[in-house]
């Protein structure tokens, strides 16, 4: 399927690796120009280098708030940066949920504050918000995280109040558990530490975590993208101000 997307432009937060990275793969095999970002020049740099070859590709480092102005018009804006970990909630500080809140959150206010109007102006454009099960089934251990994911909700839907009569659509992914590079990352250093195999441990958390899920595993980073992809395609036009689940199945909610 040809998605249309030769000539656009999108910009991805928080893409220099995970599942940003994977949606920045996804649309630059599509057809579409991207930029990408992270906080770590260095990191970013390779990431760009690895995409090169699949189109035209480009990187602005920096936190959201300092490169916002930076960022040049776009047709597609996917708000994917994001942190997690787990915490007691009697453990958190006011600076933990601002914190999280600033990042989460905030991000994808500042960049659809700046990159909308431009879409509106001309009468088309995507946003698409990354966020996650856990802002429907909220983690005990992750409330915080959580609080954050059910916001991006709120907020799709609302700046999708404001598309009536353009071709702009903004919608948000309920992504389910995915094996990102942080997870791998943490899994691979709990395992090296309990001296068990990655895989083992990998298979043992998400079956304690999502006893669940009919997928039975954690998804795969560029499953998340494929939806990213078309939720940013032309053909996506009669989906407006919905909640888009790649969840695996772990939600048991009929909507």
């Amino acid at each position: 399927m040809d998605l249309q997307l030769k000539g656009k432009t999108a910009f991805i937060s928080g893409s220099s690796q995970g599942i940003g990275f994977a949606i920045a793969e996804q649309l630059l095999q599509e057809g579409a120009a991207v930029i990408i970002n992270g906080r770590n020049k260095e990191k970013l740099d390779q990431a760009v280098a690895q995409l090169r070859s699949l189109g035209m590709v480009s990187g602005i480092a920096g936190d959201i708030a300092t490169i916002v102005n930076e960022i040049p018009p776009v047709d597609i804006l996917v708000n994917n940066v994001g942190i997690f970990d787990l915490q007691s909630f009697f453990d958190l500080t006011d600076e933990d949920w601002l914190h999280f809140f600033n990042v989460n959150v905030m991000s994808s206010v500042r960049l659809s504050r700046a990159l909308m109007p431009f879409m509106l102006e001309k009468k088309w454009g995507r946003i698409i918000f990354i966020s996650s099960e856990s802002g429907v089934n909220i983690p005990a251990n992750m409330i915080h995280y959580g609080m954050t994911k059910t916001a991006m909700l709120s907020i799709s839907r609302g700046l999708a109040q404001l598309t009536k009569g353009t071709q702009v659509t903004v919608n948000t992914i309920l992504g389910g558990p995915t094996y990102s590079d942080g997870v791998k990352s943490a899994v691979e250093q709990i395992a090296a530490a309990q001296h068990i195999p990655a895989d083992q441990l990998k298979e043992n958390i998400f079956n304690a975590t999502n006893p669940g899920s009919l997928l039975g595993r954690f998804l795969n980073p560029s499953e998340m993208a494929q939806l990213a992809a078309y939720l940013a395609s032309p053909l996506s036009i009669a989906t407006n101000g919905a909640a888009l689940r790649a969840d695996g199945g772990v939600l048991n909610t009929i909507l």
